[in-house]
């Protein structure tokens, strides 16, 4: 079986490790995300008495996964500091002879859940990051999204809550669902991280209707089979029933499914490989690597 390297490159840690294209994890380490050249030093050092066939990698955005652009394989404009415009897979190829994919993080995560996790056996599956950032990817008819780009489901404009005079934090676009409704977003309106307010009823119903409208809006454009959600703030479990709850309410009975109106639990759920939803994403990125390869 072939050995495929994973890099799960996220905004405050990479993740590195070897993985079966089964999705079964070999071994990993962390690496903390400071500069490119500390981190990219130390993933390479990781990696250079390795053996392995194929190398997947999801990222952090914005990037360029589109293939023949000139800044494929590039982390575009981000607001990590120093990692605007850096060619993260240029770098990993100078060091590797080997097939790479390149997509987000979430899609591969998205990838992973549909082949392994929560959507398995299902075409069309979203799944959610909601964490120090909120990203979104998506599988349709069981291939990942692309278009111009990849998808940013997580800066799409909402309804302001009537109670909330919080003004946004994303350096974009302020009020997007990111600056409303990510991590730092709870800790600035709240002044307390979210996990100190897990017994405070309204965070977390100001949190679902945020999140139940994108819910509703990604249910209404893409219509996925299932909607998968993870991330830190997810962890507060808590929320699962509110975003059903406000999901319901939001559509009003205009999508006309079983799996909606009465199976609501099952259609938006937490991810099936947990924690490991991103990492083992990048090992599904290897593997279309590897599938590409052998074509």
């Amino acid at each position: 079986m072939a050995i495929i390297a994973a890099v799960e490159a996220g905004g405050t840690k990479f993740i590195c490790g070897l993985g079966t294209e089964d999705g079964k994890i070999i071994e990993r380490v962390s690496i903390p995300t400071t500069t490119p050249e500390e981190t990219m030093a130390q993933v390479i050092e990781y990696f250079k008495d390795k053996e392995f066939d194929v190398m997947g990698v999801g990222s952090f955005g914005p990037i360029d996964p589109v293939k023949g652009s000139k800044t494929y394989g590039y982390i575009t404009k981000t607001p990590k500091p120093y990692w605007s415009d850096y060619n993260l897979i240029g770098e990993l190829k100078k060091h590797y002879d080997v097939p790479m994919e390149f997509d987000t993080d979430v899609n591969g995560a998205a990838l992973a859940e549909s082949w392994w996790g929560a959507g398995e056996n299902l075409k069309n599956v979203m799944y959610i990051t909601v964490g120090t950032g909120i990203g979104a990817g998506a599988v349709v008819d069981g291939k990942m999204l692309q278009g111009l780009t990849h998808p940013e489901m997580g800066h799409i404009f909402l309804k302001r809550h009537k109670d909330d005079k919080f003004e946004g934090r994303c350096p974009f676009h302020k009020d997007c669902m990111e600056g409303m409704a990510a991590g730092p977003a709870i800790e600035d309106r709240w002044g307390k991280k979210g996990f100190e307010l897990a017994d405070r009823n309204e965070v977390w119903d100001m949190e679902a209707y945020y999140l139940a409208q994108a819910v509703v809006n990604y249910t209404l454009i893409l219509s996925p089979q299932r909607i998968i959600m993870g991330g830190g703030v997810m962890k507060q479990k808590q929320l699962f029933p509110l975003i059903r709850k406000y999901v319901l309410e939001f559509l009003n009975g205009y999508v006309q499914k079983e799996e909606i109106l009465e199976k609501i639990e099952d259609y938006i759920v937490y991810p099936g490989l947990g924690d490991e939803a991103g990492f083992v994403g990048s090992i599904a990125l290897g593997k279309i690597a590897l599938e590409n390869n052998r074509k």
